[in-house]
């Protein structure tokens, strides 16, 4: 039995979860502040450092150990973050479609700049939160697109922004994986394979849009059961 910490980029880890429990493995899958569920949480405060503490603090109320710590697009700041705080805690680091920052980058710093110039704009104008991209935009299959458009909510402007310290916590992890999703062409996550491939980690690539564990759950179940 292993132990999972699912952190989500903009959402959902269900079908994963399922799939895993049935495993007979201890998941946590806490939801980021001011995100679905905690929505009614929303503040123009909320950061990634906010993010970075929600799960920091899972692992340490909950007296986790040997975690297996997963990473969805955003999620791929957050658990770098965490792992700085939480490193004795984490024996496998799992970034999934991820965002790979280094020292003193935020999120708007790695992306493209169609992405990163409309974010950059928003803030000076005064926006606190981004609202949500449509599913197609990330080719979610088109069964689950509309169902996947009705659970997303606005995030915090701050947590692309803010600029993450890395002191390579995270590359002292004892498993580090990152996992591509092929059907989904972005630079910033092909620079994340080729990081990781070029750091020595063990890479995956699956066939289908980024939110993996909507498009592909079984595969990715196989695949995080692997890794860990």
């Amino acid at each position: 039995m292993a132990t999972f910490v699912l952190v989500h980029g903009a959402w959902c880890w269900r079908r994963v979860t399922r799939l895993l429990a049935a495993r007979q493995h201890e998941i946590f899958a806490p939801t980021l502040t001011g995100l679905a569920e905690r929505s009614h949480l929303l503040k123009p405060d909320i950061d990634l450092d906010t993010h970075i503490m929600d799960v920091v603090n899972v692992m340490r109320w909950q007296e986790l150990a040997d975690v297996v710590l997963v990473g969805h697009s955003y999620g791929g700041m957050v658990v770098s973050g965490v792992a700085e705080k939480m490193e004795k805690s984490i024996a496998s680091l799992v970034m999934l479609d991820a965002f790979f920052p280094e020292n003193g980058q935020s999120l708007v710093d790695v992306h493209v700049a169609q992405v990163r110039d409309p974010i950059l704009a928003a803030e000076r104008a005064g926006a606190t939160v981004i609202p949500p991209r449509p599913a197609a935009t990330f080719n979610v299959n088109e069964k689950d697109s509309a169902w996947v458009d009705a659970q997303c909510t606005p995030q915090p402007i701050k947590c692309f922004t803010q600029k993450v310290t890395l002191t390579g916590a995270r590359e002292r992890a004892a498993k580090k994986t990152y996992i591509r999703a092929s059907g989904y062409p972005s630079p910033p996550f092909d620079h994340g394979l080729a990081t990781a491939r070029a750091k020595g980690w063990r890479v995956y690539e699956v066939p289908c849009g980024h939110d993996v564990m909507i498009d592909m759950p079984e595969r990715l179940a196989e695949i995080l059961q692997e890794v860990a």
